[in-house]
């Protein structure tokens, strides 16, 4: 028996959990409320994905079906038989047979294998256990658009139902839709969550609708409580109400909802939890953000004068419960980012609280999740790594920040280097000029792979107008930082932003190729501009050219459809723009017009062919700020000491040995500079207690010799400098 149920409905992803409930369970252990977790979504995948479910989901007599539909309701017995081994395989449980995957001729196939072809050439230098995943990922798609025809419309694999969710103004489609009977995913959800339920014995369940995918289920099992279980509360919270449900009015959501929080929910659960549990004990009432039905009124609730918690007293996120050895990790395309989403389990950190930036126009910075920013202290965060290590024995990690701030990033990357750990992560940036080479260097030894950022429109007119705070030069030499050292980059990429022109869109997509063809950016994906009622672009539209749609809002607000002043079809770029960008993605059709991308007539690009090139080419910067961290990652080098003669003068040098994990390499200096190099590198050592600064560094070396910048800049410096000796 648990006072709390967490949930988080159908669905989100299949390869690893969605971290909202761990992280409230995790904070709710700090307050000893007892909390259980559940990943409704995958218990829901892994039954229809079973030999009992897909003997179920073949049952329905097809009418007229399509070609396709028909090749796999013939196929069935195949795909009943080779179910289970498939989904095994995708747990990371039958790695051998991916062999048989291969092999061809195991998995029966419909029209998602058409596109076999297309893929050959970028997985044929994939291994062969990513291979089998991405044909086996095929093969469930093929079994969705089965479902999708003959079972139920709404199905999707990371959503469900999500038109319903997605703009809607008035709650009326969805209320409606709720009145229908049990769909067979209804059923199957009902099903386990019925038996939960009745494990659990909760007080309170809440549920954490992140998506619009989501919503529908949070309301159709809210609803099944109401009807069955009449003295349990339910509430919701998560991403869709905090950006959506801010202006909430229709009485009706309250049929399913008792209550419905905004923002932080850390402590609008546990006053929710005082009421519900400890009624005896609370004088008065106390919410936090939240919605409730008072007099059949919707009324608003922030009379709690208790402010948030910090996020160093928030816990650590608790994975328990979560069914971690069952997620699936698939391999839709071949986009190497798009991989790292769906494939492999992550535990989900957060660096800090908002965004350090939070001036993008097109953003919702008007909403505490991105106004209110508050960085997690280095310490505290690798502490919480370890902790899920011990607990999950996952050592992955993906910082869901909004921009990770580069200065934490520093100090959690020292962190994760002086306590010896081996962990993988990966997270979200700005491509901002603090990312030197040097700290990518860093980044790399403590183990960061990837990371993604928005160039968003690649046109310094509108990155100023958009407020980014980068040039499409900055970002060219931020991402061969982050490329030279071995870090993968991700780019998120925008079109059709208000008073975009035709030209800037041509200009854009230049600007791109030139990235990719230079082999600094690996990897990227183009978004159509959305308006939301929170950002700076949706609150003052007349500022940024577009006219909104206003519509009377009871339920739902924050994409608003809009015209721009422009006047241009925007959407009739999207084929072009993606098509070519697969094409970059896999190093080929650089040499294409950018004419060819398209069926209609785009003006010639006035961007110089070899821009971004130029931008490369920039002299380094010989300035080092006084107060810079001097960090030497490298090991003890071997030294020789060895006398050197020219025109009858000789004298002593020392030469240095170094090992790194790729390559051995020697430099030779003067023996008393080599003196004071050899106690410098153990002074700089990233396991010493000792800080140096740069301006340190100079005082010494000039106590006993001259000219430090002489030194400093020296060949045999420069090639320190250029692996181990990193200026922070």
């Amino acid at each position: 028996m648990k006072d709390i149920l967490l949930i988080t409905p159908p669905f989100t992803q299949l390869n690893t959990p969605y971290p909202a409930t761990a992280y409230l369970k995790g904070f709710l252990n700090t307050k000893n409320i007892s909390a259980y977790q559940m990943d409704l979504g995958i218990e829901v995948i892994l039954e229809m994905f079973s030999k009992k479910g897909l003997i179920e989901i073949f049952l329905p007599i097809i009418h007229h079906p399509s070609p396709n539909t028909q090749r796999i309701y013939s196929l069935k017995d195949d795909y009943i038989k080779t179910i289970d081994a498939v989904i095994a395989f995708l747990q990371g449980k039958n790695p051998s047979l991916a062999r048989q995957i291969c092999s061809g001729n195991f998995l029966p196939e419909a029209s998602r294998f058409d596109q076999l072809d297309d893929m050959e050439f970028a997985f044929g230098s994939m291994g062969m256990q990513d291979k089998a995943k991405h044909l086996a990922t095929l093969y469930l798609e093929d079994l969705s658009d089965f479902i999708v025809e003959c079972v139920d419309g709404n199905f999707g694999f990371s959503r469900y139902a999500e038109r319903l969710g997605r703009s809607a103004n008035s709650f009326d489609e969805l209320y409606n839709h709720l009145q229908n009977e049990l769909t067979f995913i209804d059923e199957i959800t009902i099903k386990i969550l019925k038996k939960r339920i009745e494990e659990v014995q909760p007080k309170l369940v809440c549920f954490s609708v992140p998506f619009p995918g989501n919503l529908y289920s949070a309301f159709r099992c809210a609803q099944f409580i109401k009807a069955n279980f009449p003295n349990i509360k339910t509430a919701m919270g998560g991403g869709f109400p905090n950006t959506e449900l801010r202006d909430l009015k229709d009485q009706r959501v309250f049929e399913f909802f008792d209550f419905i929080t905004l923002d932080d929910g850390e402590l609008p659960v546990e006053l929710l939890h005082n009421f519900i549990c400890h009624s005896e004990l609370v004088l008065e009432s106390e919410f936090k953000r939240t919605f409730l039905l008072e007099n059949n009124q919707v009324v608003y609730k922030n009379n709690s004068t208790r402010p948030d918690y910090k996020q160093s007293e928030v816990g650590t996120p608790d994975y328990s419960d979560l069914l971690l050895d069952r997620y699936i990790s698939v391999i839709e395309v071949a986009n190497p980012m798009h991989s790292l989403w769906s494939d492999g389990r992550w535990n989900k950190l957060t660096m800090a609280h908002g965004c350090y930036w939070g001036k993008c126009t097109f953003c919702d910075i008007s909403l505490d999740y991105i106004k209110l920013y508050e960085p997690i202290a280095a310490k505290i965060l690798v502490d919480r790594m370890e902790e899920l290590i011990a607990q999950t024995g996952e050592n992955g990690f993906h910082f869901v920040d909004e921009a990770a701030p580069p200065a934490l990033m520093r100090e959690v990357a020292l962190e994760i280097i002086k306590r010896n750990l081996v962990v993988t992560w990966w997270t979200n940036i700005r491509f901002e000029k603090s990312f030197t080479a040097d700290l990518c260097l860093l980044l790399k030894e403590s183990g960061c792979i990837a990371v993604s950022g928005g160039l968003e429109v690649a046109s310094d007119r509108l990155l100023e107008l958009i407020k980014k705070g980068v040039t499409v030069e900055q970002v060219a030499q931020v991402t061969r930082n982050f490329t030279e050292s071995g870090i993968m980059v991700h780019a998120y990429l925008m079109y059709g932003y208000p008073t975009q022109t035709i030209q800037e869109t041509v200009d854009s997509l230049e600007m791109v190729r030139q990235l990719f063809e230079l082999g600094v950016l690996q990897s990227g994906f183009w978004h159509q501009f959305a308006m939301t009622a929170h950002s700076p672009v949706g609150m003052f539209p007349e500022e940024f050219g577009v006219i909104p749609e206003q519509n009377k809002i009871t339920f739902a607000n924050n994409d608003i459809n809009f015209k721009d002043k422009t006047g241009i079809n925007h959407d009739k770029f999207s084929f072009g723009l993606k098509k070519s960008l697969f094409n970059y993605m896999h190093g080929i059709c650089f040499d294409y017009d950018l004419q060819d991308w398209f069926d209609f007539k785009i003006p010639k690009t006035k961007v110089p062919s070899d821009f971004i090139y130029n931008c490369l080419q920039k002299d380094h910067n010989f300035n080092t700020k006084p107060n810079a961290k001097i960090v030497w990652i490298g090991g003890k080098p071997q030294t020789e000491i060895f006398t050197k003669s020219k025109k009858g003068n000789t004298w002593e040098m020392m030469k240095f040995t170094f090992h790194s994990k790729t390559q051995t390499f020697d430099i030779a200096v003067n023996l008393e500079e080599g003196k004071w190099l050899l106690e410098t590198l153990d002074k700089t050592s990233i396991y010493s207690q000792n800080k140096v600064t740069f301006a340190q560094l100079k005082a010494d070396f000039e106590q006993k010799f001259d000219d430090f910048e002489l030194f400093w800049y020296s060949k045999p410096i420069q090639t320190l400098r250029n692996s181990m000796l990193l200026v922070l």
